[in-house]
């Protein structure tokens, strides 16, 4: 659609002969549009929903077509939105001869609730298919956002305890009984601490230095009772806790979809926190070192593989049934309603089912970082698929999904081999984290993109595509995003 058919449906022209007269200019008027103070509100509206989306972890394309298919439903239907990381602009076109209105918000809080999310997304259908008013709209947006969370917060504290223990059995640990309780109960001292930090509102990056040097020290510290065998799996899955919920996903899907600057800006914010946990963890291992000498030095990075759970067969349903607990206990972490919180874990279930069955074959493991880029990508083209079925928002699937697969094994071992070792292929090691997560986030995109097809049942598949979307609606609007 060009630019001549787009303004056909939202500009209205006054005659050649009354519009161009010589020495004079063309004056567009805008649409016929609300009185100003509705038109105040639905941006209002919009920008707020918007906020909703951007603190769960949402592209800015999934924030900027959610804007603009609310605020065409409410008879604004030539908006602009600008979406950068910290903040969310729209502006109402109104003509030549008049002021465009434009509204501002600035994205402050960033805590995870999916089942806020889930209910911003109902009432977005409701919103697309007129069947509310905008002041009702936005008083429902109002309950919404301002509603308790939906359980208590120790709830969620035993559910980052689980997902710990369940990754520890994940990255080879079901051998050792101890493993995930000292997993699982790092992990919820960690989450303590770190609520108490929260409150007196420290920075973020020092809350995951703290968060390193507790799990790292309380693993060591076993290690030299006598209590674990291989602390470097407790490490390794306090790391990944640590680590989930981060912005991966989002980040790939913002770099993929031409939003250079909110990609920057999230990058940006994981580097910054991937900084902070590598401080607390290399602090740790420096101190350790010095206090235990040998006995920890000991401790080889290079027989930090995977380890084995008895026979193939059993070792592929053991890391199935721990990739669907872990995915499923971030969902119940991150406040995720049941259905949502099921479907999760059905994700994490096969994204580690696919990883496993894709680097064992014969005994050779094959590249992590494809073996993590082709599960992803069969997890978001089902879950695209299954998620919007069931009304559910995709980005609580897709980013559940990635959790057991987060490079926290080879971020340890290249820290270990950085700090410990004082070895130059940690950052070799480091380099292939990386490029896993990335890649992580990669596949996600890819599978979402792939899934849109058969989702919005296409009868030709060369009908174009939107784009990747993981929330709000697919097509809110008959507008087409550039």
């Amino acid at each position: 659609m060009g630019i001549t058919q787009r303004a056909r449906g939202v500009l209205r022209r006054r005659d050649p002969e009354q519009t161009i007269v010589p020495g004079s200019r063309n004056v567009v008027f805008g649409p016929s549009l609300p009185d100003e103070s509705t038109v105040h509100l639905v941006l209002d509206l919009g920008l707020r929903i918007g906020e909703v989306q951007m603190a769960s972890g949402a592209g800015a394309s999934d924030v900027t077509a959610t804007i603009i298919g609310v605020v065409s439903a409410y008879g604004l239907p030539h908006c602009e939105v600008d979406v950068i990381y910290t903040s969310i602009t729209v502006s109402c076109y109104r003509g030549t001869e008049q002021p465009p209105i434009t509204s501002l918000r600035v994205v402050r809080n960033r805590s995870i609730d999916y089942t806020r999310l889930a209910d911003v997304e109902k009432l977005l259908r409701r919103i697309t298919a007129g069947e509310i008013s905008a002041s009702d709209a936005y008083a429902e947006l109002d309950r919404i956002t301002t509603a308790p969370h939906p359980f208590p917060r120790w709830v969620a504290t035993l559910a980052w305890a689980g997902m710990a223990a369940s990754l520890a059995v994940l990255l080879g640990g079901g051998e050792d009984p101890f493993l995930p309780l000292v997993a699982a109960g790092t992990t919820a001292l960690v989450d303590r601490i770190g609520r108490l930090l929260n409150k007196r509102a420290l920075p973020f990056f020092f809350q995951q230095a703290v968060g390193g040097v507790i799990a790292t020290s309380l693993a060591l510290g076993a290690f030299a009772a006598g209590v674990l065998h291989n602390p470097p799996l407790a490490i390794a899955a306090s790391i990944i806790v640590l680590l989930s919920g981060m912005t991966v996903v989002g980040s790939m899907q913002d770099a993929i979809t031409g939003y250079n600057v909110t990609a920057a800006g999230r990058m940006a914010e994981l580097a910054m926190m991937t900084a902070g946990l590598i401080a607390g963890v290399v602090l740790a291992l420096y101190v350790g070192l010095r206090i235990g000498g040998d006995t920890v030095a000991g401790l080889d990075a290079q027989s930090l593989g995977r380890a084995q759970v008895g026979t193939p067969a059993l070792q592929l349903s053991v890391q199935i049934l721990a990739g669907a607990s872990t995915s499923a206990c971030f969902a119940l972490a991150s406040y995720a309603p049941p259905r949502p919180l099921l479907i999760a874990g059905i994700g994490g279930g096969v994204a580690a089912g696919v990883h496993a069955t894709l680097i064992v074959e014969g005994g050779v493991e094959l590249n992590p970082v494809l073996a993590g880029a082709v599960a992803t990508t069969v997890v978001g083209l089902a879950g695209g698929i299954v998620a919007r079925r069931l009304e559910i928002p995709a980005l609580v699937v897709a980013v559940s999904a990635v959790s057991p697969l987060l490079p926290g094994l080879a971020t340890y071992r290249g820290l270990f081999e950085l700090s410990v070792l004082r070895s130059p292929a940690g950052v070799a090691t480091l380099m292939l984290a990386v490029a896993t997560g990335l890649a992580l986030g990669a596949g996600v995109v890819l599978g979402e993109y792939l899934a849109q097809p058969v989702r919005s049942r296409l009868g030709r598949l060369e009908r174009r595509i939107s784009g990747p979307r993981l929330s709000g609606p697919l097509r809110p609007s008959r507008r087409r995003l550039d």
